[in-house]
């Protein structure tokens, strides 16, 4: 069986701490072996820097350690907050991690438009209006571009301005990553022209996801990676393999491990074998963000 690969976790959260030790485990026993772990925001950086080199493939016990694979970006949820030296923070990030990836970056309207005012995941976010938004996207796009760097792209109710400031922006050679895309099929043709790839997510097996899932049986396969986005978006509870981990506070988070269902299910939508299904996806992994690091 091919390697399991996650194109999009957020694996430093702090949800995570209490049950660092056993999600590895896990992950080994899943057949998971690279995970993409998304930073957010100048903040939580250095966390992701810590949690990568702890896992990297000179560090102790790497044999058994999935590798962790650095990423880098301002959030849109984040950008109201940012500090003034954010640009030149994230470039010092990139040049201390040079196999790192960018993102995660993108457009938020949601948060804009249809987010409750009192949503605890906004908590103390200062929501930039979508211009400004645009601004510190483009900003880091052309970042990635000069760099020519993996990047992972967050979209929510926001695809017209999306696809609008990708057609006219650098991008980087290689491609990049739209994360748990849920937009249209007719747009992920421009999209994929433009050079996307497209990550499901195991929330899309929700039975109320319907849509999303015919969508993904009908993208190129050579463009498609799966992801967990964890600790959010949880399976649906049928599909989970490994349970759901409890945090100090009573919240609930995704375990990581449960990516290889993910696998299964996607697999089966699009009728092919999952070892057949594994392989295309790992080269697509692989074509993006580039072979396992040397130590």
């Amino acid at each position: 069986m091919p390697p399991l690969l996650d194109a999009h976790c957020h694996l430093h959260d702090a949800w995570f701490s209490p049950h660092r030790s056993r999600v590895l485990a896990d992950l080994r026993a899943a057949g998971i072996t690279r995970l993409v772990v998304n930073g957010t925001c100048e903040t939580d950086w250095p966390d992701v820097t810590a949690l990568c080199a702890s896992t990297s493939p000179s560090a102790q016990l790497s044999a058994l350690n999935p590798q962790l694979l650095p990423s880098y970006g301002l959030h849109p949820w984040d950008v109201g907050s940012r500090t003034s030296a954010w640009l030149n923070t994230l470039r010092a990030t990139l040049d201390a991690n040079p196999h790192a990836a960018l993102g995660e970056i993108g457009l938020d309207r949601w948060i804009l438009d249809s987010a409750r005012p009192d949503d605890p995941r906004l908590a103390g976010l200062s929501r930039a209006p979508l211009e400004e938004q645009i601004e510190v996207f483009v900003a880091q796009l052309t970042l990635g571009a000069e760099r020519n760097l993996p990047t992972s792209i967050h979209c929510l109710e926001a695809f017209g301005p999306l696809y609008d400031t990708l057609r006219t922006t650098p991008l980087p050679a290689r491609g990049f990553l739209l994360h748990a895309y849920n937009g249209s099929t007719q747009l992920a043709k421009r999209f994929a022209d433009l050079g996307a790839h497209f990550s499901f997510n195991g929330a899309f097996l929700d039975p109320r996801k319907e849509r999303l899932r015919a969508l993904y049986t009908m993208l190129p396969a050579d463009r498609i990676l799966v992801e967990t986005d964890a600790p959010a978006m949880r399976l649906p509870p049928a599909h989970e393999k490994f349970s759901a981990l409890t945090t100090p506070d009573g919240a609930i988070a995704n375990h990581p491990a449960n990516l290889a269902a993910t696998y299964t299910a996607l697999a089966t939508l699009r009728n092919v074998p999952l070892a057949t299904f594994a392989t295309q996806v790992a080269a697509n992994f692989t074509r993006l963000f580039g072979p396992l690091t040397p130590a």
